[in-house]
Parts: C-alpha cells; structure tokens; sequence
C-alpha cells in the first residue's frame, strides 16, 4: 500500500489508539473548551423540505472571503465536539465562515424531531443546507466531515452538489462499509464499543424523554451491546428490516459516489481502529475524487503534538485554498 507523506507525528504519538483518543479528549478538549468561550456563534434552525429541523452554528470569520464551511461531526458527535470547534478556530484564521450542523438527534436537538436519526438520513441534511446556502449569497461552499459526518458528506456532494453548488468536499476517515466498521468495533480495543454504545444508549433515552409514547423503554434497559440496539432499533425505527440491508444502504462501496461532479478529498489512516482502510480498494475509481492514505492518524486524530495539535486542520484548509487557486478567474 502507498502512504502519502505529508503527515508523519513523533514516534510518541504513533500509537493508533493514542490518536484516536486524543482526538475529542484531554488537552484537545480543553484547547476546545477555550475557544467555544471566544466564539460569537448565532444559534440556528434549519428547516428541509419535509420539515425536519436540523441545530446549527455559525461562526462568521472577521475578514470573511465569501466563502462557507460547512463542518459534519462524527456518530454521536456534535458542533460542539473537540474536532469540530478546533477546525472551526483554523478555518476562521483563515478567514472563512463556519457552520458547524448537528445531525438530527446529536448536541440538544432530540426534541426537534419525532422520528429517529439514522445514518441513511443525509437527504434532509442535504436538503436543510439547500434551505441555508439559497438565503445566503456566499461565492463559494464547501463541506467538509469526520468519521460518519464525512460518509454524509460524501453523499451529499455525490446527490446534492451541483445544485448546492458545492466547491468541494472533504472526508476524514469516512465508514465506507459500515458492517465492516461494526465489525472493527466489536473485534478490536473494547472500550470503542463500551464507549458508542453508551453514547447511542444515552441519545436513546434523551428522545424518549422527550417523545415518552415510543415506549421502547423494556428495550433500551435490555440491550447491552450495539449489536443488541442495531437488532432492536433498526426494524423497529427505520425502514429496513434487518441490519445488513441498513448498513449497505450507506456503504460507500462500488459506484455509489460516481456521480460526484466536484472536486473531493477522502483522507484515511492505515492504523485507524475502527474504519478498515482495506475498504477504500472497494470504492469504483472517480477521477474528480483524490483518496490520501497515511500510515498513521488512528480515527480522524492525525495529532502533531501532545497539546493535540491535529494536522488535518491545516490540511483541510489547504486542499480548501488549493481547489480556490485552481478555478478560472471568472468562477471565484
């Protein structure tokens, strides 16, 4: 396999799972903490065509460049997640403009919606955006995602793009076969399952809390893995009736992103423990699509130092400003 080499951290921090929980914990968190303290966010609501109402922040740079970032955390992340506000402070230095969007039932916005999240729902994120990006004027769009926030990207540059008028978009360690991921978490280092079950398990209870005639209470206290709450909750509250036929219906496998019309950048790491990066030989070849793999970087961590500094912050920014340079003048 062949590693790009832009990203090579100290010998100290090429432990995979160093990385990957270094990524949303300790000095990150904290570095995360003090910037949301800074920030001068406007709170929003955007509404898609069906009438989901989706949570969103906007961080609008000083000396703006007319250019929008859109940024979509990770399973049972949120706009709040360390990596999403560390990237967040990165792109405003730069001088563009954030919106940092929650998926529906992640941050404080289970009440928004009766229905569920599920990870097929990148439609009415696609479409909540269309709402945000057709009432603004910004010359220029692009998205940009970590872990599944990435798989949405993806798909929604492959089925939205063009009439979003998306610029570009970047994937940061994206699920490319979600069963293959399930497995990955069920095989590998147990505390990454202990830790999303209990994420999904709390999310759960958030929405029935809020939505107490979903009754599905008896379930919830029974389940005890997340393979226990993918068997009870995907025929029950989606509209697949088993979990294979849901998890490819998000897989990224095979032609799904041939109709990407835009220019987009899938960043992997050899040593992530929970995204087999054997799955990216798995995705038909698009010539608009550049895939980067590194030997190191564990889950979307990619940390150059021990006050986890990410470099795939900056490295967002520059295939950003690259994709800008390259249009013809009449374009930007």
């Amino acid at each position: 396999m062949k590693y790009s080499n832009l990203f090579r951290p100290p010998r100290y921090l090429r432990n995979a799972h160093i990385q990957t929980i270094l990524n949303s914990q300790g000095p990150r968190k904290l570095r995360a903490r003090r910037i949301l303290q800074r920030l001068s966010s406007s709170e929003l609501i955007l509404q898609a065509e069906d009438g989901t109402r989706l949570q969103a922040e906007l961080d609008v740079a000083l000396e703006g460049r007319s250019t929008l970032v859109v940024l979509l955390h990770g399973w049972e992340g949120s706009s709040h997640s360390s990596y999403i506000v560390t990237t967040t402070e990165c792109l405003l230095a730069r001088g563009f403009d954030v919106l940092r969007l929650n998926l529906r039932d992640h941050g404080d916005s289970h009440h928004l919606n009766r229905e569920l999240f599920n990870s097929t729902r990148s439609p009415e994120v696609a479409s909540a955006l269309q709402g945000f990006v057709d009432s603004h004027d910004y010359e220029h769009v692009f998205a940009a995602g970590f872990s599944l926030g990435a798989s949405f990207a993806l798909r929604i540059a492959a089925d939205r793009g063009v009439p979003l008028g998306l610029d570009g978009v970047i994937a940061v360690c994206p699920p490319v076969d979600p069963a293959r991921a399930m497995d990955a978490l069920n095989q590998g280092f147990f505390a990454y399952e202990r830790y999303f079950f209990s994420k999904w398990h709390q999310s759960l209870q958030r929405k029935l809390e809020c939505f107490p005639d979903f009754d599905y209470a008896d379930d919830l206290a029974a389940a005890k893995s997340l393979d226990d709450l993918n068997r009870i909750f995907i025929p029950k509250h989606t509209i697949y009736d088993n979990v294979d036929d849901y998890f490819a219906a998000y897989a990224l496998v095979g032609d799904r992103l041939t109709s990407l019309a835009l220019p987009a950048t899938l960043i992997a790491a050899a040593d992530d423990p929970i995204i087999p990066v054997d799955d990216l030989g798995r995705i038909d070849a698009i010539e608009s699509m550049r895939i980067e793999k590194y030997r190191y970087g564990g889950h979307c961590g990619f940390l150059e130092n021990l006050a986890a500094r990410s470099w795939v912050e900056t490295r967002i920014v520059d295939i950003i400003e690259e994709t800008l340079r390259k249009k013809p003048p009449a374009a930007r």
